[in-house]
């Protein structure tokens, strides 16, 4: 029997003894406050995260990848990361991968008992063929997750690069990882609901990862996402702002050069800052590892 009254994740939270007597705005008001503390626990481990944005960056300028597991909500929220990678910023889905304990289905339907084996994470890992230069990452609230702990230890052997994100400091997970993130918001609203605070945090850091790894390797010039996938009409829109917003042009310039530029927004944005063709565009980007600013630096 696991002694879960050692978590933080797991205390009752003094502020919402009597929350089945509150008032729906009174339910509101006290999950806000709580929710304000989210931020000020990340925070406090902004250090720890900066070290993960670094590692994975260099991960993905090696040709490795970026794999998060975890179960339930921890795991849910490594894949909506993940998925999200590809439309935001261009990259192959298989770059960004996120694993759930119980497989895709369970992320629609729970599956509780899947976190309890420290070999099915194991197997997932050895299925998608984790190499060294791949960045591991498990998510665990607890900290305690044997299908993470054993992704984790897996991870350590073939000489990955290793992360914990949790919400309670000093874990299990982050003991075995090399690197431990551990935003402790303290107790949920509902006592032991780690999809509250704890995924809150889980997913503010998740945010920072591969937000800040996509920076770092030229999928993002000034706050704008110029390699954004035009994969439906808001994004299609959003790509014809997206030039206009870098260059100052006109939408009917941004128009004529994404033609030119077969739809890739990067090479139109440096068409028009560079005064460039598409096929010198597409050579500086290469030459610059894509990055916009090295793109047109001598012009």
């Amino acid at each position: 029997m696991i002694k879960l009254d050692k978590f933080k994740t797991e205390s009752r939270n003094a502020h919402t003894m009597q929350l089945d007597q509150m008032t729906p705005l009174e339910i509101a008001r006290v999950m806000n406050e709580e929710d304000h503390k989210v931020a000020d626990a990340v925070g406090e481990v902004l250090l720890q995260v900066a070290q993960a944005i670094t590692w994975a960056k260099e991960a993905l300028e090696a040709g490795g990848r970026v794999i998060y597991f975890g179960a339930g909500t921890s795991g849910r929220l490594g894949v909506l990361d993940a998925v999200e990678c590809p439309p935001t910023f261009g990259v192959d889905p298989g770059v960004v991968v996120g694993l759930i304990a119980g497989g895709e289905k369970a992320f629609v339907r729970a599956i509780e008992g899947a976190e309890d084996s420290q070999t099915l994470c194991v197997e997932e890992l050895k299925d998608i063929g984790l190499c060294e230069k791949d960045l591991a990452v498990g998510l665990a609230a607890s900290g305690r997750t044997p299908y993470v702990i054993g992704g984790l230890a897996y991870a350590n052997a073939l000489g990955c690069k290793t992360i914990a994100v949790t919400a309670n400091k000093g874990s299990e997970a982050g003991a075995v990882a090399q690197l431990a993130i551990e935003a402790e918001p303290g107790p949920e609203v509902l006592t032991g609901s780690t999809r509250l605070k704890a995924g809150t945090a889980e997913k503010l850091i998740l945010n920072m990862i591969s937000t800040g790894a996509m920076v770092g390797i030229g999928k993002v010039y000034q706050n704008l996402m110029v390699d954004v996938q035009q994969t439906n009409e808001k994004l299609v829109s959003r790509a014809r702002n997206i030039v206009c917003e870098a260059t100052g042009c006109s939408l009917q310039d941004a128009d004529k050069t994404l033609r030119l530029a077969d739809e890739d927004v990067k090479c139109a944005v440096v068409m028009l800052l560079a005064q460039v063709n598409a096929d010198e565009a597409r050579s500086r980007l290469q030459a610059a590892r894509g990055h916009v600013r090295e793109a047109i630096a001598d012009t």
